[in-house]
């Protein structure tokens, strides 16, 4: 015959009934958070989404709460009611406190001198720098490509100047989502597709049929994914401390870790930025839906957040004892970071194809570059016109760790010259 369990004495009833209203306390936040991102599944719509998180959180509240009043015997459904208005009352002010607190963005800046815009067929509107060729123009333009995605330059590059008194057209442009180019209100368009497209449409407005690609970092895996789509198209590439050849054999921090060496202020620093609550629920939304996460936070906040980081690791992929980087006004562009390295990662292996790709290319490493010696290699090895130079006392911005060096570097190759010597 089944036996009745005894019940709870009242002091234990009291004991676990005051623990279940602290976990009520406790756990009615967590479960806001978790139906805000829960509810990114459906919508973007911010009210939407604040909307599921506190229906999640006074339901939440009302359970939890109900069982620990029934256990401490007093108060009931008035008690309940009170304590779940308490609460919602209490997460709407931390949620505006925090998650829905605006971060700071940048000021608006005049646009510098010198820089243009192209509105390319693409639906992107591109600015860029151009030196223009001194004498008579050679046939085939030099185009820059930075790094990140998303970290632009300010300018002409080191060694474009040179190049135009060459007589090559140089241009340098910020990619779509990153600088003063324009920025997707669809970021799940920020592709290696669209940066490829945006690249073989800045050819023909120029007018170009062969170009040469420097690509830095970044540069040099969108370069190398331009070979792929349009090697025709490409007279000669160099890739200067590129990434990653294909995203998926190096994904995320893989490649190298450019936050290695930073002192243990920087290091303190750089996670006050991280622990940012609307920047973590940013994070969280973006592997969710990531147009929710745009809704909620937008470009100029984030933007503004990744150009405060950068700072802070501008000088930590230098060689010891390099001058400090100057540092520019060029805004980052976050979203185009985030989604395209996604995206990056994604992609099908390039390697079988490029390996029947001929055009002369240049591999520069330098001696302290963060990114793999293997990541590197992988360019030299793939490339069957390529060489590959290694500099002595050069970080990953080998243009500013030894500029001179770097820029004859790029003329002797463009010029069909000898390399110099020291990285011959």
């Amino acid at each position: 015959m089944a036996q009745r369990l005894p019940a709870l004495p009242p002091p234990a009833r009291r004991v676990l009934g005051g623990v279940l209203l602290i976990g009520t306390v406790v756990l009615t936040p967590a479960a806001a958070a978790a139906g805000l991102v829960a509810a990114a599944f459906a919508t973007a719509s911010v009210p939407l989404l604040a909307l599921c998180g506190l229906a999640v959180a006074a339901a939440t509240a009302a359970l939890l709460g109900r069982g620990a009043f029934a256990l401490l015997g007093k108060g009931g459904l008035r008690a309940t009611c009170a304590l779940t208005g308490v609460l919602l009352l209490a997460v709407a002010a931390l949620a505006a406190g925090t998650v829905l607190r605006p971060m700071p963005t940048s000021a608006a800046l005049p646009v510098p001198p010198g820089v243009s815009f192209w509105n390319l067929p693409t639906g992107s509107r591109i600015a860029y720098a151009h030196a223009p060729a001194a004498g008579t123009p050679r046939p085939t333009p030099v185009v820059f490509l930075h790094g990140g995605p998303g970290t632009p330059a300010e300018g002409i590059p080191a060694g474009g100047r040179e190049l135009a008194a060459d007589g090559f057209d140089v241009y340098s442009y910020d990619q779509v989502g990153a600088g003063r180019s324009t920025r997707l209100s669809d970021i799940t368009q920020y592709t290696v597709a669209r940066q490829v497209a945006d690249l073989d449409a800045i050819r023909r407005t120029i007018g170009a049929d062969r170009i040469i690609l420097v690509g830095q970092s970044w540069g040099g895996s969108l370069a190398a994914q331009y070979l792929l789509a349009h090697s025709t198209h490409v007279a000669k590439a160099v890739f200067t401390s590129p990434g990653a050849l294909w995203g998926r054999e190096y994904p995320g921090p893989a490649a190298g870790d450019p936050w290695d060496h930073l002192t243990p202020a920087e290091r303190s620093a750089r996670d006050r930025l991280n622990s940012k609550p609307r920047l973590i629920a940013a994070a969280l939304l973006l592997q969710v839906n990531p147009r929710a996460a745009h809704a909620l936070v937008g470009d100029g906040e984030l933007d503004h957040w990744m150009h405060e980081l950068a700072l802070l690791g501008k000088d930590t992929t230098s060689c010891a004892g390099t001058e400090p980087t100057e540092a520019h006004s060029n805004p980052q562009g976050f979203y185009s970071n985030q989604m395209t390295v996604k995206d990056f990662e994604q992609l099908p292996d390039p390697r079988p194809r490029l390996r029947a790709v001929h055009v002369p290319s240049l591999v520069m490493r330098g001696e302290c570059d963060f990114i793999k010696p293997a990541v590197t290699q992988e360019y030299r090895q793939t490339l069957p016109d390529s060489r590959m130079v290694r500099i002595k006392g050069a970080g990953h911005a080998i243009s500013h760790s030894r500029p001179a060096l770097y820029t004859a570097l790029l003329r002797a190759f463009l010029l069909d010259r000898p390399l110099p010597a020291p990285a011959s």
